[in-house]
């Protein structure tokens, strides 16, 4: 999930996975994003007419709850990541990202063109091709003409700073946080 801004530039401020409910904001009512959501990684999902989600969001059983949990653990994630943007360097940043998507989409093997990732992380593709060098250098990553492989996870890990493991956290486990609920 993207803001955009006037300039077109687009800056990431959510990720969604194997995990995520997107669109919680239109089961609240509101009828218009301000953010884009985008399909990076090919995969699966479930999709559902809006009506129907919002009549079983406002029946305030198991699905309401487990989307405002979602929605607290987005929240947790954008907190996370805004403060990581300002205080971490591009590489830790790049290994959170790296590592955050490969978890949500069960793959360490994605494709993403370096325009994306900079956009993604709210830099420029040259910044992002020197950072990605790096990696690779160190063997952490496999990184060639937009097709991306995490060949060392534990070593991207000690790589990213602690907002990946936070962020990782609160994702994987948003569905039990102070209930019996499990999924």
């Amino acid at each position: 999930m993207t803001t955009t801004f006037k300039d077109g530039s687009q800056v990431e401020v959510g990720m969604f996975g194997y995990e995520g409910v997107i669109g919680v904001s239109a089961l609240m009512g509101t009828k218009r994003s301000l953010n884009r959501v985008y399909t990076q990684i090919a995969g699966h999902g479930y999709s559902s007419p809006v009506e129907v989600a919002r009549a079983e969001f406002r029946a305030g059983g198991t699905f309401q709850s487990l989307a405002l949990r979602y929605v607290q653990a987005q929240l947790v994630q954008t907190a996370q990541s805004t403060g990581c943007n300002a205080k971490h360097n591009l590489e830790q940043r790049l290994a959170r990202w790296l590592l955050l998507c490969a978890d949500r989409a069960h793959t360490n093997h994605f494709k993403m063109p370096q325009e994306s990732l900079a956009d993604m992380l709210g830099t420029t593709r040259p910044t992002v091709s020197l950072a990605a060098g790096h990696l690779k250098e160190e063997g952490l990553i496999e990184y060639n003409r937009g097709a991306i492989s995490i060949l060392d996870v534990e070593g991207l890990e000690k790589k990213a700073c602690e907002c990946y493991h936070i962020i990782k956290d609160h994702l994987d486990n948003y569905a039990e946080f102070e209930s019996g609920i499990t999924v």
